[in-house]
């Protein structure tokens, strides 16, 4: 198993890059080249959710982004250090609650819609979104 790890400061200008590397290394892995727009948008879908969570809470932690190569599979998890709160708790001085959770069932909503295979957990110390695809075993050379 093979692991290529991210990091990167909570600013957009960094979804674009997380979003290369992610279709390179999954090109790599043996994801079909059919399903690399997919995986580059759901990438940028996770990383941008990520970014703006950092952002909203003034977090200055990276953003993580592990590249997992399996033996049959090639999983993506874009984790993020932004603290979750309980439905139908509010937070004082916090008017745009709904707004941003609106925001982020849209982003959820997107990258379900592109991959098949999604896993969302969120804590009080972060959440993780870990995405997987299939891989078609490695071309063997004739000869």
């Amino acid at each position: 198993m093979a692991t290529v790890e991210l990091r990167f400061s909570a600013l957009p200008e960094h979804v674009r890059t997380a979003r290369l590397v992610a279709a390179a290394v999954a090109r790599r892995s043996g994801v079909d080249e059919a399903v690399l727009d997919e995986v580059r948008l759901a990438v940028g879908e996770a990383c941008t959710r990520a970014v703006g969570l950092h952002q909203s809470g003034g977090i200055t932690a990276p953003v993580k982004v592990s590249l997992i190569e399996e033996e049959k599979q090639f999983s993506i998890e874009v984790g993020d250090e932004a603290p979750r709160i309980a439905p139908g708790d509010r937070v004082q001085g916090s008017g745009d609650i709904d707004v941003d959770a609106e925001e982020d069932e849209m982003g959820l909503a997107v990258i379900s819609g592109l991959v098949d295979d999604v896993e969302v957990t969120a804590g009080e110390h972060g959440g993780l979104i870990r995405m997987t695809w299939p891989t078609a075993p490695p071309a063997t050379a004739l000869g």
